[in-house]
């Protein structure tokens, strides 16, 4: 069973930056898809990031293209959302996501219900 614990999460001024952090227990496929996925109140869960934990292929929404960054440690099971230039609109609930193996299209790779395991998740607040 693989188990995903978000930390990182905080409130921060328009322009600030944050870096959450997803560690990852159990077992651990070097085929899994890593995502970032984020939910505002009254709003439906979005991928922000993904990334390919073989090969490191990277994807971006186009709301944070050029603002977060996506990376791992397959050594220390971690992967990594660093968010720069953070807007207001950024502000919701962050979760980290793994699928559970086997390829997905690049036209899925922000589809939730893609993943199979996800965490509790992690609250940026961005104030204006």
């Amino acid at each position: 069973q693989v188990q995903l614990v978000e930390s990182g999460g905080e409130s921060v001024p328009a322009g600030g930056s944050l870096t959450l952090s997803c560690v990852v227990s159990g077992y651990f496929y070097s085929t899994y898809l890593m995502g970032w996925f984020r939910q505002a109140p009254g709003k439906e869960r979005e991928g922000v990031a993904v990334i390919h934990t073989g090969g490191g292929a990277t994807y971006y929404a186009d709301s944070v293209k050029g603002r977060f960054i996506i990376s791992k440690d397959n050594e220390k099971k971690m992967v990594y959302l660093q968010m720069n230039s953070l807007k207001p609109d950024d502000t919701a609930m962050y979760y980290c996501a793994a699928t559970g193996g086997g390829r997905v299209p690049a036209a899925r790779v922000f589809k939730a219900y893609e993943y199979n395991y996800w965490g509790q998740g992690t609250q940026v607040t961005v104030s204006s």
